[in-house]
């Protein structure tokens, strides 16, 4: 069982940046791909980033790419994602998710459906004022 911890959430003005971490227990972050969804209230669950087990791949939606970095450091065992220009339309729970890889496969590869994880935090609120 793998238990995730997200943080990095919290108020911020329209514009302004954010910096959300994830940290899975566990020893065999470098074995993770990771990525990251949001729910806002009343809206579908959403696809944000995700980034693949050795770091080199990584994919964003279009509601995030352009303003958004994701990134991880297997030494802290944590995974970052950073969204700039923040706007009211970003207000959601951000949840951070992981997937138990292959060793065998090249881990270049990164994943964007709920469905491809396994392992998925409770969520840190992100809520942008206009």
């Amino acid at each position: 069982q793998v238990q995730l911890v997200e943080s990095g959430g919290g108020l911020v003005q329209t514009g302004g940046s954010l910096k959300l971490s994830c940290t899975p227990s566990g020893r065999a972050f470098s074995n993770y791909a990771m990525g990251w969804f949001r729910q806002a209230p009343g809206k579908e669950r959403e696809f944000v980033s995700a980034i693949s087990r050795n770091g080199e791949s990584t994919y964003y939606s279009g509601s995030v790419t352009g303003r958004s970095t994701i990134s991880r450091d297997n030494a802290k065992k944590t995974m970052y994602l950073e969204v700039n220009n923040l706007k009211p339309e970003d207000t959601a729970v951000y949840i951070c998710a992981v997937r138990m890889t292959e060793p065998f496969d090249s881990g270049n590869f990164y994943y964007t459906r709920w469905r491809d994880y396994s392992y998925w935090g409770q969520g840190t609120q992100v809520t942008v004022s206009s």
